[in-house]
């Protein structure tokens, strides 16, 4: 069970830690080169697709899976191991917690913008919304890998 357990931390962190890259190095470059008004229309439309069921497997089991690695007894996890998981559990917390105190409600604060009774024009709504939540995003991005290394090593005999 705890190597199952093991390798459900590692394959959930490693899909989440790669979706954050893409999004990095891929999708966030993309978007930068449209207009404030395409830009902004296509953060709010990936915010609302994102957070589905999927998502929030990927999102939930990479602090869910090595939380319970470390509770369940593992002949022969040596101490190295075990602090290996430890310190992944903390990478993706501190992720998890830079995403919902900080992208989360830039997320929300975009797409208020557009439903509010007074519409923030598309360049004023980028302005306070691309730079911090691509900042952020580094950050949980950074976390995310280490994670994923860290869990990586304690995994790897």
């Amino acid at each position: 069970m705890a190597a199952l357990l093991l390798a459900l931390a590692v394959v959930t962190t490693g899909l989440y830690a790669g979706f954050f890259v893409i999004f990095l190095t891929g999708v966030m470059p993309a978007l930068a080169r449209l207009s404030d008004d395409q830009f902004v229309t296509a953060m709010r439309r990936l915010n609302e697709k994102v957070p589905r069921a999927t998502f929030m497997l990927v999102f939930l089991g990479s602090v869910g899976f090595p939380a319970a690695a470390l509770f369940v007894p593992v002949d022969g996890r040596t101490a190295t191991d075990r602090w290996l998981v430890v310190a992944a559990l903390v990478c993706a917390v501190a992720g998890h917690l830079v995403t919902s105190a900080g992208n989360v409600p830039l997320n929300n604060a975009l797409a208020a913008s557009e439903s509010s009774a007074r519409s923030v024009p598309a360049r004023e709504a980028r302005a306070a919304f691309e730079s911090r939540w691509n900042a952020l995003h580094l950050v949980r991005t950074l976390l995310a890998l280490a994670a994923f290394v860290l869990l990586v090593c304690a995994a790897t005999p």
